[in-house]
C-alpha cells in the first residue's frame, strides 16, 4: 500500500493506524549536526532507497501509532518523576520552533517545518524566554548606536 494514500481507519503492513499529518503533506526536517551521522547509520540498516523504509518503525515494523512514543519512553512516569506532569508530548513541538526563532532562523522557514499553512499559526508556537526578550533591547540599542542605526538628535 502507498503510505501517502492510506487513510487514518487504513492499518498498514506493521498492524498500526496510518495518521499522517494534518495536511497530509511530507514535509522537510532539519537535523542538528549532532544526530546526522546516526540518522546516516540507521537509514542504511533499514535499507536507504527503499519507499517503505522508515527511520522509526513501531512494534510490528508499521508506522508509529499516536500511543508508541508515550508508551516506549515512558512519558508519563518520566515528567512525573521530574514534576512536569503538565508537558505534554505536544509541547515539544513548540520548543524547537523556539529554539530555532532565538537561533534566528526566519519565521518563513520555520513555518515550512512545521508544516504550518499560515505564519500566524507558526507564530503561536513561538514563545521567547524573558532573556530573548531582554535581549531584544540590547540588541535595539546596539544598533541604534551602530553607524548602520537611524541617526538620532537630542532635542533639547
Amino acid at each position: 500500500m502507498d503510505v501517502a494514500s492510506a487513510s487514518s481507519d487504513n492499518p498498514l503492513a506493521g498492524g498500526m493506524a496510518d495518521k499522517g499529518t494534518k495536511g497530509n503533506r511530507a514535509r522537510p526536517v532539519p537535523l542538528v549536526e549532532e544526530v546526522r551521522q546516526l540518522v546516516s547509520d540507521r537509514l542504511d540498516a533499514v535499507g536507504r532507497g527503499k519507499p517503505d523504509a522508515r527511520l522509526f518503525r513501531g512494534p510490528r515494523g508499521g508506522r508509529i501509532a499516536t500511543s508508541v512514543p508515550r508508551d516506549t519512553t515512558h512519558w508519563d512516569e518520566v515528567v512525573a518523576a521530574l514534576g512536569y506532569e503538565h508537558l505534554r508530548r505536544h509541547d515539544l513541538r513548540h520548543t524547537g520552533p523556539t529554539w530555532m526563532a532565538d537561533a534566528e532562523v526566519s519565521l518563513h522557514v520555520l513555518q515550512k517545518i512545521a508544516g504550518h499553512a499560515d505564519s500566524r499559526t507558526a507564530e503561536r508556537y513561538l514563545h521567547p524566554d524573558q532573556k530573548e526578550i531582554t535581549g531584544a533591547g540590547d540588541k535595539l540599542s546596539k544598533h541604534l548606536r551602530s553607524r548602520s542605526g537611524p541617526a538620532l538628535r537630542v532635542v533639547g
